[in-house]
């Protein structure tokens, strides 16, 4: 996607929403429930939007979500695009330069994933504090952008400490137990082998998905500050013989989604 098409998109949405958000929020699959609490919405569709994807996946609206949260000026989005879908790294990013020109400068990026730590369990929430890109593309390959970002930027520290320990003191005031870890993303759309998943715990991670780290990788360019959430919705193929499902991760989603809301909003008001 060229920067001509981004603020393209920018420029569209800057007409309809006059506030610069301050925090983008990607909602993943089964918790886009955090967009319905938003006051002074204003909802765009993905497709009303000049040069933006359309979602196609159970489970995501695919709509943007403006207004106010928790007394901070937010952009959702309900739905996000994936690699699977067939769209290219670029066309998974496209919207988080759009929320970037438009003014956010830190995002929270949610996902659901299985489970890879053998102590997880589904319904766990799980602080990024790293990734694993084992799709073996990147969206910066290509022409870089300078008015985007440096040609070779630094990832050491993708996910931001400071946000890391929001969202740690956060769950602890609300007695919630909640785990840190390592998240591997792999293409989809198949689920992962249990051998795939042997390699994955071998290698160091802690939950695996088909998403978030392209997002990052862009948000990073930006020089986004950047705070991850998983919800652990299914154990990975292997660690509990049972086959798996999308329908257990909606499910799971929406098991545990008072507890996402709430520790979500509660870090969002010291973001």
């Amino acid at each position: 996607m060229s920067l001509k098409k981004i603020m393209e998109s920018k420029e569209y949405l800057e007409k309809r929403f006059k506030k610069s958000p301050e925090i983008a929020m990607i909602l993943g699959s089964g918790l886009g429930v955090l967009a319905d609490e938003i006051k002074d919405k204003i909802i765009i569709k993905y497709e009303d939007i000049p040069n933006f994807p359309k979602s196609t996946v159970k489970g995501h609206k695919g709509q943007l979500v403006f207004g106010e949260l928790m007394g901070k000026k937010v952009i959702a989005m309900q739905g996000r695009f994936h690699y699977y879908e067939g769209y290219d790294m670029k066309q998974v990013v496209f919207p988080v330069r759009v929320m970037n020109m438009l003014g956010a400068k830190k995002l929270l990026v949610t996902n659901a994933a299985g489970g890879v730590n053998k102590n997880f369990k589904p319904g766990d929430l799980m602080i990024i504090e790293d990734h694993i890109n084992f799709a073996f593309n990147n969206p910066l390959i290509g022409k870089n952008h300078n008015d985007l970002g440096p040609r070779f930027p630094d990832m050491s520290h993708a996910y931001s400490a400071d946000f890391i320990d929001i969202a740690l003191e956060t769950a602890k005031e609300i007695e919630l137990q909640i785990k840190k870890g390592t998240y591997m993303f792999l293409t989809g759309p198949t689920y992962e082998t249990p051998a795939e998943v042997k390699v994955a715990s071998y290698l160091g991670a802690d939950a695996v998905g088909m998403s978030t780290v392209p997002e990052v990788i862009s948000a990073v360019h930006m020089k986004m500050k950047v705070l991850g959430i998983s919800c652990i919705t299914n154990m990975a193929a292997g660690i509990l013989d049972k086959p798996l499902d999308h329908k257990e991760v909606i499910e799971t989603s929406e098991r545990i989604k008072d507890q996402f809301i709430m520790l979500t909003k509660n870090i969002i008001k010291k973001l």
